[in-house]
Parts: C-alpha cells; structure tokens; sequence
C-alpha cells in the first residue's frame, strides 16, 4: 500500500490525459502560443485550509519549474477584491494561461471573463467556478469524497455501538460549489438513516468562508441548542472538524462523539491518531496540482488535452471539461499511507506527544 494512493491518483491522470496539437483557439480551449508562455495562479487564502500553502503552492511550483516555463502564484489570502486585484495585476503582466481557486463563483467568475476577453487560456483549480466557463476543471470527484465523508460517520457510529445517535453537520462554505457536493455525497448517505429513524437529523450548518473560527460558534450554538445532546458530527473537513473538537473538549466528550474531516492535515492526522477524529479524506494534491500543470502547459503551447470527462455546471448547463481524481479515506489503520505517500512527513506528524501514538500505528 506505501504506494498504493499514489499509483491510483497517478493512474486517474494517466488515463484521462493524452495531448494533441491544434492551431486557433476552439472548443477544445487550445491555443497557438504567440508569445512567451505564462502561468499565473490564484490561489483562495491559507486560513480554511493548510493545503494550500503547504501543499498546492509546493507542487504546482515544481511542475512548473521541472517545465521551465515562467510562473506567478499568489494567495488572495481570504478577501475577494484582493482576487479580484490579483487577477487584473496578472492579465496585465502576460499570463497566459490563468488557473484560479475561486472565493466565490460570483468574483471567480468576473476574473475568469477578463481573462477569456484577452485570449488567455483558463483554469478552475480544485473548484469549479459556476457560469465561469473555464476552459477546463481539475479536482477531485468531490460526491465521492462526501460519501466517503458520511460512511465514516457510520463506521464510527457502528463501531461505538451508538443507538439513535443525534447527527451534526458542519458543511463547508455556502459559495463553494465544492461544498455543495460534499454535502450531496454524505446526505446521500445519511438522509436514509434519518428517513428509517436509525439517526436523528440534528443542526445542519453552512461555515461562512470554511473560517474555524466561526464554525467553533456555531457548533457551540449546536450545543446548547440541543442540551448537549449529539452524538456525531459531520464536519466537512479537518479545519471545521478541529474547531468541533475544541468544543467537545471542553464538554469533555473529545473521544467520545465521532467527527470526520477532510485534506488529511497534520492537525487532522494528529486528531485522529490520539481518538479525537474519526477519520479524515485524503486527496493527493501532488497529483491534482500534476493535472492541473500539465493541462496548463498543453494550453500554453497550443495542444488540447484528449481523453478528458466532463462536468456539468448547474447553472450556465454547459458540459466543462474536466480531469477528474480519486479521493481515500482515513482512518486510524491507513494513517500511516498519508506519510508513505510523502503528503505529510513523520518529523511534522510524530514530534513530541505523538510519537508513540504513530509507532502504534505502524508509521515508520
């Protein structure tokens, strides 16, 4: 298995991949490179989640140094006239090829539109930006990663023997599309548990902005709202898990109510090892952001990618093209593929406290 993640995301690319030349720009979104290639990047904040610094940034940064091509990644850092900012100071400077992760699909979109009006080829990185009309999507199948979402709930549930329980959901922020799909994965899931009776539908919650802060408020008021009485927390990923868990620390009942996650943090890993999480979604970022580099570069000299899915954007109804990747779930047993796969590393996991807890769970 230490290389067993790695392989599936590898191959997920490989077969979706495959490059053609072609000459003016058309439906396939390739382009006859006319001046020096650019690639310029946007990326949302580093608040709702670690990935993005620690990780995205990292690996679109080697691929794009391993092509020799000229680069520019920025991080609007959580405020949407920044993006906005961000956006016009990179169509101005060359690019020309722009991938963004959007804030919202509304100022996603705006950037996306200045960027298509220059010619430019674009890129909906890891959130597809709705009515945005990028000319192609990279992410992962994020349905999937809610129904792996909501069936750790239930093995966790299982497991403990719980009867009845009271579930909470954290869902992510209500302008990520990625959100949306999240909660579709893990609803499909729960909402039969909830129909036959077997759970009880508790509190359910979108986080402003994915911002830990806030979602430690609001599962507070979920608290107190329901006398104390929930029993297992569907939190949309480690961040907003993490900020349960504090609550629950202090009701000391960390260890005893279940609660997912998601992006595989240290943090996360590190909950999860000591009993506090459930489980968490691992998705391999190397992988995406490989994806996301090389259809970048197929765009900035003029090829279209071949062998591509489609998605479907719920609002403009149009088919965009996609590349696609397989998310893992986690749990205490298979921590230890998380450091195989090189994501985090054991120095960052293990240090201190949690060093005999790795050893016990084979991290080596």
């Amino acid at each position: 298995m230490r290389r067993g993640i790695a392989t599936l995301a590898a191959l997920a690319l490989v077969t979706t991949g495959g490059l053609t030349a072609c000459g003016e720009k058309g439906e396939g979104g390739g382009t006859t490179p006319t001046k020096k290639a650019k690639i310029g990047v946007i990326l949302p904040d580093s608040a709702s989640s670690a990935r993005w610094e620690s990780a995205d940034r990292k690996y679109l940064e080697a691929a794009f140094k391993a092509a020799g091509v000229d680069y520019e990644i920025k991080n609007a850092q959580g405020d949407k006239a920044q993006f906005q900012t961000i956006g016009d100071q990179m169509i101005a400077s060359g690019v020309t090829v722009l991938m963004i992760v959007n804030l919202d699909s509304g100022t996603g979109k705006a950037v996306l539109d200045k960027a298509k009006a220059q010619g430019i080829g674009t890129i909906d990185y890891d959130r597809l930006t709705l009515n945005g009309g990028a000319d192609y999507y990279v992410s992962f199948d994020n349905v999937k990663v809610g129904t792996l979402q909501g069936e750790g709930l239930v093995k966790c549930l299982t497991d403990g023997g719980a009867k009845s329980p009271v579930i909470a959901e954290l869902n992510g922020s209500p302008t990520d599309n990625n959100a949306t799909l999240f909660k579709q994965g893990y609803d499909g899931v729960l909402k039969p548990k909830y129909d036959s009776k077997e759970y009880v539908k508790g509190p359910d919650e979108f986080v402003p902005d994915w911002n830990n802060t806030e979602a430690g408020k609001i599962f507070e008021n979920m608290m107190t709202k329901t006398g104390g009485k929930i029993d297992g927390v569907l939190a949309a990923n480690d961040g907003l898990g993490n900020a349960a868990i504090a609550v629950l620390k202090r009701n000391k009942l960390n260890g005893k109510v279940p609660v997912t996650g998601q992006d595989a943090t240290v943090q996360g890993l590190q909950n999860i090892l000591v009993g506090d999480q459930c489980m968490t979604v691992y998705k391999a970022i190397k992988a995406e952001a490989d994806g996301a580099a090389e259809l970048a570069l197929a765009l900035a000299n003029g090829q279209t990618p071949s062998g591509l899915t489609t998605v479907m954007d719920t609002e403009s109804k149009k088919e965009v093209k996609s590349k696609l990747l397989t998310p893992v779930a986690i749990y205490k047993d298979n921590v230890k593929d998380v450091v195989a796969d090189g994501y985090v590393t054991k120095d960052e996991l293990c240090a201190g406290a949690f060093a005999d807890l790795c050893t016990k769970a084979g991290i080596s």
